[in-house]
This record gives C-alpha cells, sequence and structure tokens, in this order.
C-alpha cells in the first residue's frame, strides 16, 4: 500500500520527505540526502513495464502500474507525487484499493510563483498563467518520447482542493509555513498520523524527533546541497547548476512578487487566500 507524501510543485515536499525519511529510515534521525530513495517519485520511468506514448496512454496505466510495483508484498511504501487528485481524461490518479492514506502540504501560491521562477527559469507571467492553468502538467526527463512521467497538476487551486476534499482515504492536510512557525508540532503530527493508518502503537521517539527535524533544518539541507550536491537540483539553460535549496522561509513575496503579478493572483485566488488563512492584502 502506499502512503503519499503529496503537493503542488516548490511547496516544500523535498523537505517533508527529508523529515519523514531521516525518522523511519536512519537510526537515530541523522538525516542524509539518501534517504531520500526510500521515498521515490510517481508517476516515474522506474515504475513502468512500457513505454507510454501519449499523455492519455500514461494517466490509463496509473493504477496499473501502481498495483504492479507496490501491492506485491505487505510492505507500506512512501511515494512522492505532484499529480493532482483529478481525473485526466476520465483516470484516476489513484484510490484506496492503492492507498492507504496521504500527506498533503500547501504553499501560499505567492510564494509559489517565487520559487517556480527559479526552479523551471520561467518569468512572473508564465509562473502566473502555470498555477491558474487548468490544464498544466509536467513531463520531465522524457525520453524516446516517453511519457511515463506525465504528471497531470491542473491548477493550483484545484490541485490542494482536490487532495483535501477527497473521500477515497485519510489525508494529513498541512501548510508549508507551519514547518516554519510550528516545527515540532506538524512534524509531530505528521509521525502520528503515519503510525495511526499504518495500525503502529509505538510511541514516538522523542529524541529521534528531535534529531530529524534539527538534521532536516533548511539552513543544514542547504549546505548539504553546496557540499556534496543534489540530484534533483535542476540545470540552467546556460548549463548551470540551480540550487535546489534557494531561498525557503527567506522566500517573502512581499519583497520579491511584482505589483502587477501580486494583483492578479490575488484578484484571482481571494476565496483560496482567505479559506487557507493566507494574509489577503497588496
Amino acid at each position: 500500500m502506499i502512503i503519499w507524501i503529496a503537493s503542488y510543485p516548490k511547496s516544500g515536499n523535498t523537505y517533508l520527505r527529508s523529515f519523514i525519511s531521516s525518522y523511519y529510515f536512519s537510526k537515530k534521525g541523522k538525516f542524509d540526502f539518501d534517504l531520500l530513495l526510500n521515498i521515490l517519485q510517481f508517476p516515474s520511468l522506474k515504475f513502468t513495464k512500457k513505454n507510454f506514448f501519449s499523455e492519455l496512454e500514461a494517466s490509463q496505466n496509473w493504477i496499473f502500474n501502481q498495483n504492479k510495483f507496490f501491492l506485491n508484498n505487505d510492505k507500506v511504501h512512501f511515494v512522492k507525487t505532484h499529480n493532482t487528485l483529478d481525473e485526466y481524461k476520465g483516470n484516476k490518479f489513484t484510490t484506496n484499493k492503492q492507498t492507504l492514506g496521504a500527506i498533503y502540504i500547501v504553499r501560499d501560491p505567492r510564494n509559489i510563483i517565487t520559487s517556480l521562477t527559479h526552479h523551471y527559469s520561467l518569468n512572473y507571467d508564465q509562473a502566473l498563467r502555470k498555477i491558474m492553468d487548468e490544464n498544466a502538467s509536467l513531463l520531465e526527463k522524457s525520453s524516446n518520447n516517453d511519457h511515463s512521467n506525465f504528471t497531470f497538476l491542473g491548477s493550483w487551486s484545484n490541485h490542494y482542493k482536490s487532495w483535501k476534499n477527497t473521500k477515497e482515504f485519510k489525508t494529513l492536510f498541512l501548510k508549508y509555513e507551519d514547518l516554519e512557525d510550528n516545527k515540532y508540532d506538524t512534524f509531530k503530527n505528521v509521525i502520528n498520523f503515519i503510525n495511526s493508518i499504518k495500525g503502529n502503537k509505538l510511541q514516538i521517539n522523542e529524541k529521534k524527533l528531535i534529531n530529524s527535524i534539527k538534521s532536516t533544518n533548511f539552513t543544514n539541507l542547504r549546505n548539504k546541497e553546496q557540499m556534496e550536491g543534489f540530484e534533483e537540483s535542476i540545470t540552467s539553460s546556460s548549463g548551470v547548476k540551480k540550487p535546489f535549496f534557494n531561498l525557503g522561509f527567506s522566500n517573502r513575496w512581499e519583497k520579491i512578487l511584482p505589483k502587477s503579478i501580486l494583483t492578479k493572483l490575488n484578484k484571482n485566488l481571494q476565496n483560496d487566500l482567505n479559506k487557507l488563512g493566507y494574509s489577503y492584502n497588496e
């Protein structure tokens, strides 16, 4: 069965995976990038037995591939995804037959935009159109026209709602900002949720919890990337390696986001911002 670590891109998924992998896959809660290999991404070229030559064909095999790779034993698999739960041309992403539960992390879209511009080399207008596009998708690192890693995003608004409101399975809904403002309680809730849906009655290892929080501090992750490199970082069109752990909690839309983009985003996403408790101002 699968426990999804889900989010819209650039919302803190890797930060959350780092903590979970540190707590569950290390002896003492000390993080290392190799631990992330315990939480791989889906859809992915790694989790398919054949090439798919269209987005439709890839989506038709999402559940088949989950059954093939994640249901062949009694093991619970942590799996990262950026896919929405909304159907793609009639095809579901997953169901409660494959999924034990999910942890979804949402982030203020005004900060997502600034991260998207850095990570994907987009300008602000392109990033805004991306998060508003109900047909948005990702198709990275494909070869030979293989669409096996096709990820259907949809709009940012539809994305978080699809996971937050699902009745298929239990979902723990987190805010990225709480990983800064209320880190201990938030990560403790993550462990309690995972143990609960797994039927694990073990008490939380407080020392390991603290170590996992400390060793995955954003500054530590950024320094570790600078010293060791990180395979999930992207190379720009000019051949320059762009840091994956860039601004983190220092990313403040109030200081960065152009006024024109902020006005458009606030106008279009006012209801979402209010519902999620994000301040609505210019």
